[in-house]
């Protein structure tokens, strides 16, 4: 019977298979549109505006992911771990987006934050670009380039800011600020030397164009794409920047700066930042390391700068955190009396996955709710819309057989397979570096499983794949429970944000009268499956070494949504403004009606 299997329903989509062109920008501007209208039909009269957002996101951080780093978070505190809550999962409102690509199945990242964060859904490996950019064709990006949540931030007069512990140049910030046709165009020396004029690379675009010259905060990793081959890294001299065309770009951003006058400084160390003073900065360009920053169970630790090097080269790798790097941003975009827009990135949940180590993934995921912990000291939810979401999933799983409650999420479950006799994790991969055949075995020991540990896998790959499931949307704030609810687009997400904040083309919520009590009625259009094509691709990623570990603990609260009290002082008066308007038109029609009962008896 398995001789009978036609595989060739397994083969890969060609790669030239085209999608139809109707899904344009236009496209996922009025698909966002039908489904927030469907929303707001459960609207109340009162819907409160954010004038603050924060975008979390979780890269790779899959409801799997979440759900295991929930247990880990109650283990490492001494107890059972399943009935602890992350912040996110008290939070009022919940949904699923779908993360797939214009031409891929299984979301890849440039592409996935295209759509989460500029509301239109992208290429598989393009960067800011609606469907007619094509992956390395500089030329498709001149008339498909697409507007982001900053830019949207920014029309309205708000700060804005980037927090991500990968290089800011990485998929998920640049979709931000660069448009490409290329996620891996961070510096010239990977643009093709034919474009290179016509093309900026990804850094350049950040220092020079909108909306990047003008983003107030950004923190993250990625100093080798700002410096040039001739000037040694400030932390691992034994290495050089990567950028052709001899400038050090970020020495460019402070004079421009200092070019338009404004408040604004450039920092490299934890040291410098925690010197800084918010009050006298209202901008800030902070690259704490060469590539991305270091996994949290490395900061602190001593690590070797290059493999080979002796020991006298190494050096201590102590990034400022981010919590650290978040608190410091919500200081200094918090000036502005108009409100701000601040993208929360954990970068490297991503790449412990690609590793098939869930023990750093789960760790990132924690770290990442420490900094929104933090950021949840510095706002009022009642006035901040904070939205935590994924850009993809991964293909881990969890699972066992009548494993005890409480057992170690990182463990070995408690009954070995009853096919070949033999131990496995309770935490496993579809794909990746952990496959071997015979496979191998967990420790013995199930409490103290190394940080380094690889976890098994089904199919050998050197990097694990992305998940092509989809991934939870957790919500607090302003109109979160009415717009986040169900199962929704990727590229839904940043309209809903920019309705809730009156962004953009969602401005106009707070132009017109907001006191309309007459529900929309909406026609619920016919469902159409999307048509895509899989296609898969490698993931830039880099070997890390580990030596030590960090805990963080940090207890979870919740703030209820409420209606924001810097808005309660202008609803009074709209409110009388409106009836006093009512009053007069109802005094005018009665009026009306006294005179033509006169008219007739005269």
């Amino acid at each position: 019977m398995m001789g009978t299997i036609n595989t060739g329903v397994l083969s890969p989509a060609p790669m030239n298979a085209e999608v139809k062109e109707t899904y344009d920008r236009q496209y996922w501007y009025a698909q966002a549109q039908e489904t927030l209208q469907k929303r707001l039909q459960y609207a109340s009269e009162k819907n409160p505006v954010a004038k603050n957002v924060i975008l979390v996101v979780g890269d790779g951080m899959s409801l799997t992911t979440a759900t295991a780093a929930r247990i880990l978070r109650g283990q490492r505190r001494g107890q059972s771990g399943e009935d602890t809550d992350l912040v996110w999962d008290t939070f009022p409102a919940v949904a699923l987006a779908k993360t797939y690509n214009i031409d891929a199945q299984t979301g890849e990242s440039s592409a996935c934050a295209t759509a989460l964060l500029c509301g239109v859904k992208a290429r598989y490996e393009t960067l800011g670009l609606d469907a007619g950019g094509r992956f390395n064709i500089c030329a498709s990006a001149i008339n498909s380039k697409v507007t982001s949540l900053i830019d949207w931030a920014h029309e309205a007069g708000k700060s804005s800011g980037i927090v991500t512990t990968a290089r800011i140049t990485h998929a998920t910030p640049a979709a931000l600020y660069a448009h490409a046709p290329s996620r891996y165009w961070e510096d010239d020396s990977r643009v093709p030397p034919t474009v290179r004029r016509d093309c900026k690379d990804i850094a350049q675009q950040l220092v020079e164009n909108e909306p990047g010259r003008n983003i107030n905060v950004i923190m993250g990793g990625g100093r080798r794409h700002f410096l040039p081959t001739v000037t040694p890294d400030p932390e691992h001299p034994n290495r050089e920047g990567r950028r052709l065309d001899g400038r050090n770009l970020a020495e460019d951003w402070a004079r421009e700066k200092k070019r338009r006058r404004l408040r604004a400084q450039y920092i490299h160390s934890r040291e410098q930042l925690a010197k800084l003073d918010p009050r006298t900065v209202d901008y800030l360009l902070g690259l704490f390391e060469y590539s991305h920053m270091e996994f949290n169970a490395e900061r602190g630790a001593v690590l070797d700068t290059e493999e080979g090097t002796p020991a006298s080269t190494s050096v201590k790798a102590d990034d400022p955190s981010l919590a650290d790097m978040t608190r410091a941003a919500l200081a200094i975009l918090s000036k502005n009396d108009k409100g701000f827009f601040l993208l929360l990135e954990g970068g490297r949940i991503d790449h412990a996955h690609h590793y098939n180590n869930p023990y750093r993934a789960l760790d990132e995921t924690l770290e990442l709710e420490t900094a929104l912990l933090a950021a949840l000291e510095k706002v009022n939810p009642a006035e901040t819309l904070i939205v935590v979401t994924a850009d993809h999933g991964h293909v881990m799983t969890f699972g066992g057989q009548a494993t005890p409650r409480g057992h170690p999420i990182l463990g070995a479950d408690t009954v070995v397979s009853d096919i070949d006799g033999l131990r496995y994790t309770t935490l496993l991969y579809g794909t990746g570096p952990g496959h071997s055949e015979p496979r191998a075995l967990p420790l013995n020991g199930t409490s103290t499983i190394p940080a380094d540990a690889v976890h098994a896998a089904a199919v050998p790959r050197q990097w694990a794949t992305h998940g092509g499931e989809d991934v939870p949307i957790y919500a607090l704030g302003p109109m979160a429970t009415i717009l986040f609810a169900g199962v929704v687009e990727q590229s839904y997400i940043p309209h809903a944000i920019a309705y809730a904040a009156c962004l953009a083309h969602q401005a106009h919520r707070c132009q017109e009268s907001t006191f309309n009590f007459t529900k929309p009625q909406v026609k619920i259009a016919n469902c159409v499956p999307p048509e895509v094509s899989s296609v898969s691709a490698a993931e830039e990623t880099r070997n890390e070494g580990s030596s030590g570990r960090r805990v963080i603990v940090a207890s979870s609260v919740m703030s209820d949504e409420r209606v924001p009290r810097s808005s309660a002082s202008l609803v009074a008066p709209l409110m009388t403004s409106h009836y006093l308007k009512m009053f007069a038109l109802s005094l005018i029609g009665h009026l009306s009606v006294i005179w033509v009962s006169i008219d007739k008896s005269v």
